[in-house]
């Protein structure tokens, strides 16, 4: 029996107003606290994903590294260590880098309306994927997906998209300059 996720409702400051069963949040579409993790290699390629076909929306669409919701009472970055290694089993430093606010229709009524915090790490661990959350991964350069994005858009996740470019923005700014 698979036990009942539970969403941190906040406002538009990120200041928590309440809890929600994480289905019937995405049915509202209410505002909730969610973490991306954007894994890159020393080479400075990015870590994706594949969804797996089973998952409740994005099925079989590539994504970044790892994405969710903290718990209630977990901090965002203990919730992204613990999906980081639920999901792709695997570890790396996270370090903070951005957040942002967005609300997108993604299918059948499902509606994320998320303040996303970002995390990136840098590690050449390979990853060991939970096939039940992942069904491929794959590292890529920034350039190719930028190109990925424009070209094949239905392959990738909506919140990928909407957060490419503030992705790129920061990955010039904190891993280019730390890459061997």
């Amino acid at each position: 029996m698979k036990v009942e996720e539970t969403v941190i409702l906040v406002d538009r400051d990120d200041q928590e107003t309440g809890t929600m069963e994480k289905m019937e949040a995405h049915l509202q579409g209410k505002l909730h606290r969610a973490f991306s993790v954007f894994i890159f290699n020393k080479k400075g390629e990015l870590l994706l994903q594949q969804r797996a076909d089973g998952k409740y929306h994005s099925g079989g669409k590539w994504t970044n590294t790892c994405c969710s919701h903290p718990r209630p009472g977990e901090t965002n970055i203990d919730g992204a260590n613990r999906r980081l290694q639920e999901e792709m089993g695997m570890a790396a430093e996270l370090n903070f880098a951005f957040s942002f606010i967005y609300c997108a229709a993604i299918q059948d009524d499902i509606i994320e309306n998320e303040f996303d915090h970002v995390f990136f790490g840098i590690t050449d661990e390979l990853p060991v994927p939970d096939p039940d959350e992942v069904s491929a991964f794959k590292y890529i350069t920034m350039t190719q997906l930028a190109t990925e994005l424009k070209s094949n858009p239905g392959n990738y996740t909506t919140w990928l998209a909407i957060c490419f470019d503030e992705v790129m923005v920061h990955y010039r700014q904190l891993i280019i300059p730390v890459l061997p």
